[in-house]
């Protein structure tokens, strides 16, 4: 789901540089909060994967 994270942070910023080249402050605003969406979702996801890496128990090492 890595491509989905990017794509949609690019789409959001897509939204956000139309908004502000044709003056449409709400289009402008959407693409903020679909980029800000996006960050958070892969915050999450990444923390996620930390509780999941402490969860396991510690791999032994053969000597």
């Amino acid at each position: 789901m890595a491509g989905k994270r990017g794509t949609d942070k690019i789409k959001g910023k897509a939204k956000e540089m139309t908004g502000k080249v044709t003056g449409n402050r709400a289009k402008e605003a959407e693409g903020k909060v679909d980029q800000a969406k996006a960050e958070a979702e892969e915050s999450m996801r990444e923390v996620q994967d930390r509780a999941r890496g402490a969860a396991e128990p510690p791999k032994r090492r053969h000597n």
